[in-house]
C-alpha cells in the first residue's frame, strides 16, 4: 500500500473545509477498521476507505452523480490500492452506477450510514456524548424512521451481506465510535465551571 493515512489526512486538509464532515470521515474510518478486524481483513486498508470516502463531497455538492468518482480518481492518483478507490466510488452506487461488489464496498456503504446514525443518537443526549450511548438506545433510534431521516437504514441493513446481525453491527460501530469519541467530537460537553 503506497497511500498512507497521513497522506489521506493531508488530502482532507486540502479538500474538506467542513469540520462536521471531517469528523464524519473519522467516524466512518473507526467503524471500518473495527469491521475489518471482525471479518479478518486489513484494518489499515479498510480504514483508508472510510477516512477518504467523502473527500470530494464539497467539490461535487451540486452534482451528486460525481460524488465518489472524483474522490476515487484523487485516491488512485495518490497511490491508493484499487480496492479502496473502487469502494469509495461504489459507496454512492445509486448515483454513480459503480456497483458494490466486495465486502469492502458493502461495509463502506453500511458504515457510512451507521456513523451518521450514531452521531445523531449521541447529539440528542444531554451530554452530547457517544460514551454513554447504549446499544438498546441505538437500536431504538434505528427503528424510529422519523429520527435522523437522512440516514439510509437499508444501507445499514446491508451488514447482513457481511454476515453480521443488525445488533452485532450496531454494537461494533458503537464501540468503534466510543473508542474514537475525542477524534470525532463526541466525547461530551465540557463541564460547566
Amino acid at each position: 500500500m503506497t497511500l498512507s493515512r497521513d497522506r489521506v489526512l493531508e488530502l482532507i486538509d486540502e479538500r474538506v473545509a467542513n469540520d462536521h464532515l471531517r469528523r464524519h470521515m473519522l467516524a466512518t474510518e473507526a467503524i471500518m477498521r473495527a469491521v475489518a478486524e471482525k471479518l479478518g481483513h486489513d484494518p489499515a486498508v479498510w480504514g483508508l476507505a472510510g477516512l477518504s470516502h467523502d473527500l470530494d463531497v464539497e467539490l461535487t455538492a451540486n452534482d451528486f452523480a460525481r460524488h465518489g468518482r472524483e474522490a476515487a480518481e484523487v485516491l488512485s492518483a495518490a497511490g491508493a490500492p484499487p480496492e479502496v478507490a473502487h469502494a469509495v466510488a461504489a459507496h454512492n452506487e445509486a448515483h454513480t452506477g459503480v456497483r458494490a461488489e466486495t465486502a469492502l464496498d458493502v461495509a463502506l456503504i453500511a458504515a457510512d450510514q451507521l456513523s451518521g446514525l450514531i452521531t445523531a443518537a449521541a447529539l440528542i443526549r444531554p451530554d452530547k456524548s457517544v460514551l454513554g450511548l447504549q446499544l438498546k438506545s441505538l437500536r431504538k433510534r434505528y427503528r424510529e424512521t422519523a429520527f435522523a431521516r437522512g440516514v439510509d437504514r437499508s444501507a445499514i441493513a446491508r451488514c447482513g451481506d457481511l454476515g453480521f446481525t443488525l445488533d452485532d453491527f450496531l454494537a461494533v460501530g458503537l464501540a468503534a465510535m466510543q473508542e474514537a469519541a475525542t477524534a470525532v467530537g463526541l466525547e461530551g460537553a465540557a463541564p460547566k465551571a
